[in-house]
């Protein structure tokens, strides 16, 4: 055989190897009412953006927030978010093959409100932050994906904000891991802080609260989620009250702002309800969702230096996107429309980030939070 041939070949199996992957959406839900679902599995059809229904979980309560292991073996769900008193972090196994999901058990977070939970790369760790209660929790995870209790935590009963009613005191909104899992940062929206805490994955307790810093962002900017540039050198917050983004440099490991810029239009002066924020896999384009008055998604472009320039929205077709979850190969957007009970499937154009629906709304529960992942 030639060598062209076989590099061909080679080519072939590699191109055909990786557009084969089957990609699966997990939602979690509100499923305060009857008959709704905590957690739903759809398939992905990477043709032609169709969700197909595999598999769903009532087994536990108001999932506000979920992930996925690294191997896609495990669900890690933010349970009883909004349940008065009560917060648990739960562990799923889910098996691509025979398209199941599996309550494994729960842990009590120790706060109130769960909204965020994440996994470093290892798998060995999880860590959740909890709203109403302002606290962050480390679990360790086991080998059969079950979480331990918790060896860390964390209590903020100190700062508040300019915000009468939402900045009354701290309020922990997620937990981000840089690209080299080597730090943790967690926005809080109720204080107008960005934290940053130290991560070393072998130690027995993770977090290297003696080394924790923070940045203090705008009065009534309200941080809630952060997203890094691939290279980590770039940091994005999107904040919820202020509606705008914050970029900062982190090439230093430490947080300096660089630009911030609207997620909306001039002519709209309040209920901006900013939600989520996410970049694309080619890391040219960066996406925020808009609940409140606009139920959109905003559409940016990464410059050279890392800034952002806005050029364009585009409706989600439904009410309170609150979460959104980009595929890995870059195509599809798939958006939860909490209060419309639907997610939407938008497909993107690689070349100039557009937007545009595709396939029906898919109507479950009040989807929370949306992830995908390849097998």
């Amino acid at each position: 055989m030639k060598l062209q041939n076989v590099f061909f070949l080679i080519s072939f199996l590699i191109f055909t190897n990786h557009f084969s992957q089957r990609q699966f959406v997990f939602f979690g839900s509100y499923n305060w009412e009857k008959g709704s679902e905590a957690v739903y599995v759809y398939e992905l059809d990477t043709e032609t953006g169709k969700l197909t229904k595999v598999a769903s979980s009532s087994d536990v309560i108001n999932p506000g927030y979920i992930t996925v292991s690294s191997d896609g073996k495990y669900v890690y769900a933010a349970s009883d978010a909004k349940t008065p008193n009560y917060g648990t972090v739960s562990s799923f196994a889910f098996d691509a093959d025979t398209k199941t999901l599996t309550l494994l058990n729960q842990q009590k977070t120790g706060g109130e409100n769960p909204v965020y939970v994440n996994v470093d790369k290892s798998g060995k760790w999880l860590i959740n932050a909890t709203y109403n209660q302002a606290t962050i929790s480390v679990f360790p995870i086991l080998e059969n994906g079950k979480i331990d209790p918790m060896a860390q935590h964390f209590k903020f009963t100190e700062g508040s904000g300019i915000h009468p009613t939402r900045q009354e005191k701290a309020h922990t909104h997620s937990v981000v891991f840089s690209p080299d899992d080597k730090t943790v940062l967690f926005a809080d929206l109720g204080a107008d802080k960005i934290l940053q805490y130290p991560f070393d994955a072998n130690q027995k307790q993770p977090l290297i609260e003696s080394q924790s810093t923070f940045i203090n962002t705008k009065p009534g900017s309200g941080p809630r989620h952060i997203t890094f540039s691939k290279d980590g050198k770039l940091a994005y917050s999107i904040e919820e009250l202020a509606g705008m983004i914050s970029v900062y440099d982190f090439s230093d490991n430490k947080l300096t702002e660089i630009q911030r810029i609207a997620t909306h239009p001039e002519k709209l002066k309040e209920g901006f309800e900013s939600s989520d924020v996410h970049i694309s896999p080619d890391g040219k384009f960066l996406y925020a969702s808009n609940r409140g008055k606009e139920n959109n998604i905003a559409i940016f472009k990464i410059l050279n230096d890392g800034k952002l320039e806005s050029i364009g929205y585009k409706k989600t077709g439904g009410k309170h996107p609150r979460t959104f979850a980009i595929d890995e190969t870059g195509k599809f957007i798939i958006v939860t429309n909490v209060n419309s009970n639907s997610a939407t499937v938008l497909r993107r154009n690689p070349e100039t980030g557009m937007l545009k629906r595709v396939g029906k709304r898919v109507t479950l529960g009040h989807p929370t939070c949306v992830k995908i992942k390849a097998y």
